[in-house]
């Protein structure tokens, strides 16, 4: 009769301790904040750095700053007077260029960095420098100023130019050779 009872308390316990599972809840909440924090010093940043360029344009007498629909400026050292071509998708481009900081102390010369030779939206380069390829003609030069998110950006290069950093860029294309879309 004791086994009988144990058996049945045991019984017992083991059906009043099943329940349904409930759902774990989550340790914490994201409620978004960081990302809109983040996208407002970005924001701010970007602000930043457009006012500073636009007070080197306006002091600049000498050019005349063009403001690109891609967000940069350039100016024209050297134009194409003939009715030239500009490099699309796949186009291999021969040119030179140097980066120096918006006053223009040199960050890496034309020197240093030597003719280059880029397969356009193929390779991997800094995104003004690859925008401001596209728009450029055989035979010209011209000088850029890159805000950050337009040149090395967060992370900089790793070697020369720090995190955030706003550029200047002289560029000079020398020849364009178009890919041929026969293969």
């Amino acid at each position: 009769m004791k086994h009988k009872l144990l058996i049945i308390s045991l019984a017992f316990l083991a059906l009043a301790s099943c329940k349904t599972p409930e759902a774990r809840k989550p340790v914490s909440q994201n409620s978004g904040s960081f990302f809109k924090e983040s996208v407002k010093r970005n924001q701010q940043l970007v602000a930043q750095e457009e006012e500073r360029i636009s007070e080197i344009i306006q002091k600049d007498t000498a050019h005349n700053y063009i403001s690109s629909s891609d967000g940069f400026w350039y100016y024209y050292n050297q134009k194409s007077t003939q009715d030239s071509i500009s490099p699309d998708y796949g186009d291999l481009v021969n040119f030179n260029y140097n980066i120096s900081t918006l006053e223009g102390t040199s960050i890496y010369s034309t020197e240093e960095i030597g003719t280059r030779e880029y397969k356009i939206d193929q390779e991997n380069v800094f995104n003004g420098l690859r925008q401001g390829l596209k728009m450029m003609k055989e035979g010209e030069t011209l000088t850029f100023l890159f805000p950050s998110h337009k040149a090395f950006g967060y992370y900089g290069d790793n070697e020369k130019i720090g995190r955030n950093v706003p550029i200047k860029s002289t560029i000079t294309l020398n020849k364009i050779t178009k890919e041929d879309k026969l293969n």
